[in-house]
């Protein structure tokens, strides 16, 4: 069996095999307090809609609207945008502090995460995906969840992977999203005007700017991306902090 499939095995649920398709492997990440698990459609997806369709709210700064069910969300994210991808990998968030009866319910499903935009030929990656539920925000769960990503992607082999730069891309009227990761070592690098375009009418995200006579996508929505990134050598000196933070962190 695939690495994927053990750790699925060894969760105690019994699913079809699923190839997450990513350039790297893909393990378990856990630490005290929180698991990161590969997402498995047919485990996770409904525990991802049930938690998420009625807070619309969770959309606002990304190019997302509420899904219909769970194959919605399926069809629109991890058979368009996640699966095909070698440089993208979801995972689930557990919260390992939550009583359940199982290791993964709506009791203790807290969100998603995960890798995109990954290079091996540059040692790259961002951190992305990140939809923590609102029953877990405000917790050690959003903590947990980026930093354990950070140790994989930047601890050297054998238990990490040796990446030089990760990277977290943020609409810039997010200011919550910013300052989280500025607090784990992030460093504001650039903010890219324009970067984005929404359709329909979230202008809570948009720069603010209307798009000229004779723009192409009339009616839609430009948006500036904020992006951050922490990088090799800054690890050096964050990591203990960042772990310190994970622990911390309430």
């Amino acid at each position: 069996m695939s690495q994927l499939e053990t750790t699925t095995a060894a969760s105690g649920q019994s699913t079809t095999a699923y190839d997450p398709n990513f350039c790297f492997p893909v393990r378990e990440l856990e630490s005290k307090r929180v698991k990161l698990t590969p997402f498995i459609p047919d485990l996770h997806a409904d525990l991802y809609f049930q938690g998420s369709a009625a807070h619309p709210n969770l959309y606002e700064f990304i190019p997302w609207e509420t899904f219909t069910d769970a194959s919605d969300f399926v069809k629109q994210v991890i058979d368009t945008r996640v699966q095909p991808d070698t440089g993208v990998v979801l995972y689930a968030v557990i919260d390992k502090t939550r009583a359940s009866t199982s290791p993964c319910s709506s009791a203790n499903f807290a969100g998603i995460i995960g890798y995109m935009n990954t290079s091996p030929a540059n040692l790259s990656t961002e951190i992305g995906y990140a939809i923590i539920l609102p029953p877990f925000q405000r917790t050690h769960v959003t903590t947990n969840a980026i930093g354990l990503l950070l140790q994989y992607a930047l601890d050297l082999p054998p238990h990490g992977l040796g990446l030089r730069r990760v990277q977290w891309a943020a609409n810039r009227l997010n200011t919550k999203s910013i300052s989280t990761v500025q607090k784990l070592g992030f460093k504001l690098e650039a903010v890219l005007r324009w970067e984005r375009i929404f359709a329909g009418s979230k202008t809570s995200a948009a720069n603010g700017v209307k798009e000229r006579e004779g723009d192409p996508r009339p009616g839609t929505v430009g948006t500036d991306t904020a992006l951050l990134a922490l990088c090799w050598d800054d690890w050096e000196s964050e990591r203990a902090r960042v772990l310190e933070a994970m622990n911390r962190r309430l």
